[in-house]
């Protein structure tokens, strides 16, 4: 049996952007939640520090995240993330859950 695929997304908003970035993440939210292999997706801000959003998300396995990436919906987000986001992208922090 495959492993749960888990990780971290960072993205820091360029200053000015943070707004927008927040409406397209609970938008994409709402369409990553919809893919079959998905089983978590919850972005949200730093509280100290609202440029910088964390997304945690977890995927059925290593298939099921290729699958996200390759959606529609996420080239999108990500085709929109280059003007919205420093260095233009997020950052992916792959995790190893204890348990």
């Amino acid at each position: 049996m495959s492993e749960r695929k888990v990780l971290v997304a960072e993205i820091v908003a360029l200053p000015g952007c943070e707004d927008r970035l927040a409406v397209l993440l609970t938008e994409l939210a709402e369409r990553v939640r919809s893919e079959a292999g998905n089983v978590l997706f919850e972005p949200a801000t730093v509280e100290r520090d609202p440029l910088r959003f964390l997304v945690y998300e977890q995927y059925r396995d290593e298939d099921a995240f290729t699958s996200h990436l390759a959606a529609a919906h996420t080239v999108e987000f990500n085709s929109i993330l280059v003007t919205l986001a420093e260095n233009g992208r997020s950052e992916l922090t792959g995790l190893s859950p204890l348990a």
